[in-house]
């Protein structure tokens, strides 16, 4: 294939169906409404137990900006030493000054604390405010990827500016392109951009088993039975689109 494929996932039923699709790593997180945020320690064990692929896991204590308190710089040192204890391969994570800065120091440390494993810093990196200058500030982390989208709403949109940091970067940092990729712009999208790893979210809405379904919602309504899941067919259709010579 022109590209690795990681695939953004919340279960281990999706985890199992990326990998029997074909794809080469999972980014494991919970809650994707709130843009991902660190799965529980059952969750890990759970999927590690059952893939071999490679297995990334985020660490973002909560929703909303990138800018965290000591607490909550904390929390995520410990989820890190969790994650690294229950055999991921890599840590997802990124912190931001107010002012949109990279904070080279702190995640430095969080970096520091990852090893051995691989760290990507995430698509914190197009909420700053000055790309050319947190790219540097991530490759200063010590970080090995960065996931972005370019600053865009889309990697299709912003491959522009992908395809500058690709070049920018070198050998340096893997960028990994990630934002609204499918297996219908995949292989487009790297070639315009030259990244040699692509990151999707290919979950899917499938109704639950429950048969009962009380007017009662304990969340949003149009949730409240319904689950997101990662079909294996969707993973092959990405992965042999993106390997065709067509």
């Amino acid at each position: 294939m022109p590209a690795l494929l990681e695939v953004c996932v919340t279960s281990v039923d999706s985890a199992v169906a990326a990998e029997r699709g074909g794809a080469a790593r999972v980014e494991l997180c919970s809650d994707l409404l709130e843009g991902g945020v660190t799965p529980s320690a059952g969750l890990i064990a759970r999927t590690r137990a059952r893939v071999r692929i490679g297995l990334h896991v985020l660490v973002r204590p909560r929703g909303g900006d990138f800018c965290y308190g000591d607490d909550e710089l904390g929390a995520m040192e410990d989820d890190v030493r969790m994650a690294k204890q229950l055999g991921a391969d890599g840590i997802v994570l990124g912190v931001l000054h107010a002012d949109g800065r990279v904070d080279v120091e702190r995640t430095r440390r969080l970096v520091e604390l990852a090893r051995p494993l691989g760290v990507t810093f995430h698509r914190a990196f197009d909420m700053a405010a000055d790309p050319p200058r947190a790219l540097a500030e991530v490759i200063a982390t010590g970080a090995d990827r960065l996931l972005t989208s370019g600053g865009a709403g889309s990697a299709d949109e912003g491959a522009g500016t992908i395809a500058a940091l690709v070049k920018a970067a070198g050998p340096r940092l893997t960028v990994m392109a990630g934002g609204g990729i499918r297996a219908s712009n995949a292989r487009a999208i790297v070639e315009r951009t030259g990244v040699a790893e692509l990151h999707a979210g290919l979950e899917e809405a499938v109704e639950g088993p429950m048969v009962h379904r009380p007017a009662l919602s304990l969340g949003a309504a149009d949730r409240e039975f319904r689950r997101f899941l990662v079909r294996e067919e969707t993973v092959r259709a990405f992965v042999n689109n993106l390997s065709s010579e067509t």
